[in-house]
This record gives structure tokens, C-alpha cells and sequence, in this order.
């Protein structure tokens, strides 16, 4: 249930996404702001900006990304921050904390707190760019409701039809799962998925397989309406599932970069989180074990007699994996070379690593390495 007041307490899996998302901001803003003139972050659910107990909500967390990185001053196209919040108390709230910032936001930067929902608010402007003929600035909306309602497929469709659009999305599985059955609740899930196909979970029995076909089918509709790569991974408190973040875009290096901030990330307290479509993958610097990465490289590339190292850090890079191309080369390749379970042809003049022209052929698994330490990013 949401909460009744206008600040309230901060909770443990509630650190954990804010502190993906800050190493996303870390790596996003610099990688945009090479290459656009203006971009944009919508937190599309702010919340009054900070917790009961002071800590920073995400709108504040966004800013400091930009505000805090050592890059900050060679970026110097425009960053628009846009806060979306439909309470009056908790909108004003986030005004009056935003303003004791005033001083350290530098000239490149603005931001607006818009008090309206996601909804109102995004068709708006979407329908506004659509009558200029125009394209929403590249754009990462962070999407982060209590419930399912005001989060439409149709409306993150619209978004991602957009060239440099990215969201990163809170899925309340818990609270579907609850409502499953509810058939006046039948038109919020209509919305949420993009379409009816949903009710099919309610004839799975087995509760794994039940939130895995609505994870996929809410991935699949992601991917339908845009999002090139799709990457979700759970959180949980102790053994209860909190909820799951899907993280949609066009763009290969976005896919790697939420990955390496995923695994960026260590748990606090009794949270945690494991990666969706690898079932029991634990993710963080605590959890990391390469054998599944080894798995998913030979399921991919066994059947083929040779594949380009290209190829291969594209899929490490790609949402077919949840791990990424900084696991890959050293920690993973390298290993199973000496092992025997790949055969490596390198270019003329090259007698170690894995650079380009360099050929892989998969030929098992094999096992661990215990010499072999990974490592991280």
C-alpha cells in the first residue's frame, strides 16, 4: 500500500534500486552527453525527494549524479530533469529540498517539478512533440509506482518509439500476483501488459512458472513496443519477493552499462537481488560465480564453428546474458582457453588475448578454475 504521509520511512530494497540507478546516472551521463545537445531524466513517480530519516530520494540522488561526477565539467551540453508527482504536499515537499540545492546545480542543468501524474503529464508533451514533428530528447524515465495503475504499455510505447529513449521500470509482481484473480482489477492489468494475454497466468498452477511467463510476456511487450535489449532482474527482503526492475532501451552499451551497475551493487541488510531470466542468479560483488556465464557463451556459440570475438562481446553486452563484457575477456575466456574449452585462432601477430580478428570455437563448458580469481567490472 502507499504510504498515507508525505515523507515516510526508507526501506532496505529501496537503497538497492536507488543505488543501481546512481551507477547507471554514473556512466548514462557522461555517454550522453558526448554525443546529444540536450538529455533528459524523468522521474516519472518522484515522491517528496527525501525519507523520514533524511535520506535522499531518487530526484535528489539524479541530481547529485550530475552534480557529484568527475566528469561534470566537460560535460557541458544540457541536462533536464523532470519530476513528476501528483501529490500536492509531497510535490511542494520536493520544491522546498530541491531549493536548498539551487547553489550547487551548475548553469548546464535545470529541472521542474510538475505536480500531475506520469500519465497526464507524459501524453501531453508526447502528443506536443507529435504536432511539432519532433522526437523526445534522448531520454532515460524512471518509472517507480506503489501499485499498477498510471503505467500504461501504451504510454512506455510511446516513449520508446522515440530514437534514445530508456526506461527503468518498478514491476510490483507481488501485487499483480495478489490481484491475478480479481477481475475488477482486470482493466489496470489490461494496461500495465498492452494486452489481455496476461490472463493465461491464471491458469498456471506452479507459482516459479506463473511469474515467469508474466516476466516474459512483460518483457516481450517491452520489446514490442521498442526496447531493442530488455534486462530485469528481482529484489527481495529476506525470502519474499519485493518487486522486479525491467530496464528497456535501443542501445547495446545502455544493456551492458545496467548490467555492470547491477553487479556494482552489494546488498545491505536482508535485501538482495537475483537476476530474472538466469532463475536463482545471485547478483552483486558478494555473489559473483562465471559458471553460468560460461554456460550461457556455449548455448549460444557451440553450434557454430567459429564466431568472431565481435560477436562474442556482443552477446556479452546484449540481454541474452546477465553478466557483461568487463566478466568476459579476462575472467571468463581466459580460463577456459587454458582449460581446453574453447580453441582460439588469432590474427598474424597475435599470440595471447582476444583482439579483434580473434576467432573462438566452444567446445565445452568445463569446470572452474579455483587458481582463477574474478573480477569485477
Amino acid at each position: 500500500m502507499p504510504p498515507r504521509t508525505t515523507i515516510w520511512e526508507l526501506d532496505f530494497h529501496t537503497i538497492g534500486k536507488h543505488l543501481v540507478l546512481k551507477h547507471y546516472l554514473d556512466a548514462w551521463l557522461p555517454i550522453m552527453g558526448q554525443s546529444n545537445r540536450r538529455v533528459l531524466f524523468i522521474d516519472a513517480f518522484a515522491g517528496p525527494g527525501e525519507y523520514s530519516g533524511g535520506e535522499l530520494g531518487s530526484p535528489i540522488i539524479a541530481l547529485r549524479a550530475l552534480i557529484d561526477h568527475g566528469a561534470s565539467q566537460l560535460m557541458t551540453n544540457e541536462f533536464v530533469y523532470q519530476f513528476i508527482e501528483k501529490d500536492c504536499q509531497r510535490s511542494q515537499h520536493l520544491r522546498t529540498v530541491l531549493s536548498d540545492m539551487d547553489h550547487e546545480i551548475p548553469s548546464n542543468c535545470s529541472y521542474d517539478v510538475v505536480n500531475s501524474t506520469f500519465t497526464e503529464t507524459l501524453t501531453r508533451e508526447l502528443d506536443h512533440l507529435e504536432r511539432q514533428r519532433s522526437n523526445l530528447d534522448p531520454a532515460l524515465v524512471m518509472i517507480d509506482p506503489f501499485g499498477v495503475s498510471e503505467t500504461p504499455m501504451a504510454l512506455i510505447a510511446r516513449i520508446m518509439a522515440n530514437p534514445k529513449a530508456e526506461v527503468y521500470v518498478s514491476f510490483m509482481y507481488d501485487f499483480i500476483n495478489r490481484f491475478l484473480n480479481d477481475h475488477s482489477f482486470e482493466n489496470h492489468l489490461d494496461d500495465l501488459f498492452g494486452t489481455e494475454c496476461w490472463r493465461q497466468a491464471r491458469q498456471i498452477g506452479n507459482a516459479d512458472q506463473r511469474k515467469q511467463f508474466l516476466y516474459q510476456l512483460y518483457s516481450g511487450q517491452l520489446k514490442s513496443s521498442g526496447a531493442r535489449q530488455v534486462l530485469y532482474f528481482e529484489m527481495y527482503q529476506g525470502s519474499r519477493l519485493v518487486y522486479a526492475i525491467f530496464f528497456g532501451t535501443k542501445n547495446l552499451e545502455g544493456s551492458d552499462r545496467m548490467k555492470q551497475a547491477i553487479w556494482r551493487v552489494a546488498p545491505s541488510g536482508d535485501y538482495r537481488f537475483v537476476g530474472g531470466f538466469h532463475n536463482q542468479l545471485h547478483l552483486g560483488p558478494a555473489f559473483v560465480n562465471l559458471e553460468q556465464f560460461r554456460e550461457d557463451l556455449f548455448n549460444k556459440f557451440n553450434s557454430i564453428q567459429e564466431v568472431d570475438i565481435a560477436e562474442v562481446v556482443k552477446f556479452a553486452k546484449s540481454d541474452g546474458t546477465m553478466f557483461h563484457s568487463g566478466q568476459l575477456k579476462r575472467d571468463t575466456l581466459r580460463p577456459m582457453e587454458r582449460e581446453g574449452a574453447i580453441r582460439v585462432r588469432r590474427p598474424a601477430g597475435s599470440t595471447q588475448g582476444y583482439r579483434d580478428g580473434a576467432k573462438l570455437q566452444f567446445l565445452s563448458v568445463s569446470g572452474h578454475t579455483a587458481s582463477e580469481q574474478p573480477t569485477l567490472i
